[in-house]
């Protein structure tokens, strides 16, 4: 999930080239440019999340870089739980055959996701599509939904995370990891009583 940068955005351009226009004021420098289909072009900070499918529960949450590889984080996190993990989902950034062949064949975990327009043009590219996209995977990815994505959207509620509270990347690495703390506790509680996690607001902030 991208958060825009507080304070305005730096030109790409520029950036680049270490240029801070004159009268820029409160400008993050260590913000990053990145795209995504719902959010566009943010230049901010991300957190990066994972969640499992049968529990309920946000089961990590970390400052990222917007110009960072979602899908290279994913196998980086995923290898430390290799012989708990049999399958990973992720959305369409993870549409990589060489990241689906490594996590099968050197970490026993199957990649789940779904093929970008225009990509199963060689018969290993199908094959790898076909081993994914059986009737079970395919049912376990739509309950994404309701398994995965309303953790990042709860998380960005309970925050208001529309903009970045602070400037500079060590300042939001920890202010992401300790929302992620909070919501995961949070969690936990509703789930060990069986309650709704849509009251983790007023746990989290004591209201």
């Amino acid at each position: 999930m991208m958060v825009t940068a507080r304070g305005p955005v730096w030109h790409q351009t520029q950036q680049k080239q270490g240029i801070v226009p004159k009268g820029l004021q409160g400008l993050d420098k260590a913000a990053t440019w990145g795209k995504s289909r719902a959010d566009g072009w943010a230049y901010g900070h991300g957190t990066f999340s994972l969640t499992p499918h049968q529990v309920p529960i946000a089961g990590l949450v970390q400052w990222m870089s917007n110009a960072g590889h979602a899908a290279k984080r994913m196998e980086q996190e995923m290898i430390t739980y290799e012989g708990l993990i049999k399958k990973v989902y992720m959305d369409s950034k993870a549409h990589d055959q060489a990241l689906s062949f490594g996590l099968k064949k050197h970490y026993r975990i199957q990649l789940v996701t779904v093929p970008r327009t225009g990509m199963d043009k060689s018969a290993s590219r199908n094959n790898m599509i076909k081993h994914m996209l059986t009737k079970k995977n395919k049912q376990d990815y739509k309950d994404r939904s309701t398994t995965v994505e309303p953790m990042q959207g709860l998380v960005a509620n309970i925050f208001a995370l529309e903009r970045c509270g602070m400037r500079g990347e060590v300042s939001n690495r920890w202010l992401f990891t300790a929302m992620g703390v909070a919501v995961q506790m949070a969690q936990w509680t509703a789930w060990k009583y069986n309650r709704s996690i849509w009251n983790d607001k007023s746990d989290v902030l004591g209201i």
